[in-house]
């Protein structure tokens, strides 16, 4: 790439007028930090990575906008204010460069604006985007938020975490199909699509960390990497689709523990019962197990695992189980893990269960995909579609960081508050920050964001359920209804 000190000044400092809102959480030195961990350097011109990780969030926040308006139009927003030419960045952009004028080839990088880069400068640059520069930079962000909101991510001493994978559908192009891969049935047969695992604090509905893999790399596998590195007294829930016995034992032997819904035909033995639907069982896999064979060179595989099975059926829907490597009752207990959202005689919320938490992922990318726009991804390349998905991961957990911190100061929960309408503040009062001057914006501004985000309150709906008709199981055949009776309240 091109280096260009003054251009790459200007364009730094219109970075940080772009992101007012989250300047205090990418910060000079987490760029730094997270580019010496990935062992990247930065970079000295104008599309160095911190530039780029701008020109990504912006992306995601303006979707209806090309990439190539993006790269002017924070320039062309501030150009047309009074007194433009009057400020620091205007006289710098003014002056122009000294030495004699070439004549430009119409494939010169650095575009016909004078400041302005070209679309073409923009896609090179985006291929060469390392992607670990974009986990660092998320990793140290979650850590951060770790550190300033620990009561958003921990329930009675465990870290809580979510686990679950979506898919994305892509536009049709070869190079996506090749490389992600295809759908096999449904509307849009033959759609190139890929597959996305996510790692989140469902307290707070934070992404910690996430992977972007084809359609052809299964989800356990993605979930070993993803696992790898789980801290003591870490509480993982997941999906039964990861119901896997070298999964297990990964996660059991770091000293972290996990939840999870029974999977249907595994045989236990009761070793012993701790109440009415309350048992510690043994679960010992076949040798030609496929749970068993697709781990067989992990170190110390045991043959057998005791487990807690919760069994409980809540009135009006189908009977289903809990499985953990929480044997202790005293720990978590079996009305914890297993108990709904509701209301009692003095008018109280009572919480949801433990394990009805890992809910709140599948809210995440409902809110991701559909709210924020990251279903309708743009890029015709597999390094357009990771910066996309990168800059829309960034996004929303910086928005989220924001809804927290506004919930903390009006004392309401994060989880109340409408992140539709928040994502919508942020976009309303983006040109304003743009355009106000620092004191202004730290004055006014970002506490009117503060206070506008609390406004927007989610009803409290305990006990709510969404019915799934369409929910199809093996050959045509469906399973029974998750509610099957409705009853009066």
């Amino acid at each position: 790439m091109f280096k260009d000190e003054r251009r790459c000044r200007v364009w730094d400092e219109i970075r940080q007028l772009d992101l007012r809102a989250f300047v205090k959480f990418l910060t000079p030195s987490l760029f730094g930090k997270a580019a010496q961990a990935a062992g990247v350097r930065l970079g000295s011109n104008a599309l160095n990575w911190a530039n780029m990780v701008w020109l990504g969030i912006a992306a995601a926040l303006h979707t209806t906008e090309s990439f190539g308006s993006l790269l002017v139009l924070a320039f062309r927003l501030l150009q047309d204010l009074q007194g433009w030419s009057r400020t620091p960045l205007g006289r710098t952009c003014r002056k122009r460069p000294r030495g004699r004028k070439r004549s430009k080839s119409k494939h010169d990088p650095h575009g016909h604006g004078g400041l302005l880069v070209s679309e073409e400068a923009f896609a090179e640059a985006r291929k060469r985007m390392p992607i670990q520069f974009w986990m660092w930079l998320l990793l140290l962000l979650s850590e951060q938020f770790q550190a300033q909101h620990a009561e958003y991510v921990k329930w009675k001493g465990f870290r809580l975490l979510a686990m679950d994978g979506t898919e994305l559908a892509l536009q049709r192009d070869q190079r996506l199909a090749k490389h992600f891969g295809t759908s096999r049935n449904g509307k849009r047969r033959r759609t190139p699509q890929a597959r996305m695992l996510m790692l989140a604090f469902p307290l707070a509905r934070v992404p910690w960390r996430y992977e972007l893999a084809p359609r052809s790399c299964h989800e356990q596998t993605m979930a070993a990497r993803l696992l790898t590195g789980l801290a003591a007294r870490d509480l993982v829930l997941m999906d039964r689709g990861f119901w896997c016995f070298g999964l297990f034992w990964m996660i059991q032997r770091q000293q972290a523990f996990f939840g999870i819904r029974l999977r249907r035909g595994v045989t236990m033995k009761c070793i012993q019962r701790l109440g009415q639907g309350d048992a510690i069982m043994r679960w010992t896999p076949s040798q030609q197990s496929k749970q068993r064979s697709r781990w067989k060179d992990f170190p110390d595989l045991p043959t057998s695992l005791d487990l807690r099975v919760i069994r409980y059926q809540v009135r009006g829907f189908r009977p289903s189980a809990v499985v953990t490597n929480i044997r202790d009752p005293k720990l978590v207990s079996a009305e914890e893990w297993v108990r709904l959202a509701t209301q009692d005689e003095a008018g109280r919320t009572l919480e949801p269960g433990l394990y009805h938490r890992r809910w709140e992922i599948e809210t995440m990318f409902c809110e991701l995909k559909v709210r924020q726009g990251m279903k309708n991804l743009r890029s015709r390349t597999p390094e357009g579609i990771s910066f996309e998905v990168a800059g829309h991961v960034l996004l929303y957990l910086l928005t989220r960081w924001l809804m927290v911190e506004a919930a903390k100061e009006h004392g309401i929960e994060p989880l109340r508050i409408s992140f539709t309408n928040a994502h919508r503040e942020l976009k309303h009062i983006w040109e304003a920050l743009l355009k106000s001057s620092p004191q202004h914006v730290a004055c006014v501004l970002l506490p009117r964001l503060c206070q506008r985000i609390a406004e927007h309150l989610v009803p409290l709906r305990p006990g709510r359920h969404y019915p799934r008709p369409a929910d199809k199981y093996k050959k045509k055949k469906y399973r029974k209804a998750a509610k099957t009776v409705t009853y009066k309240t």
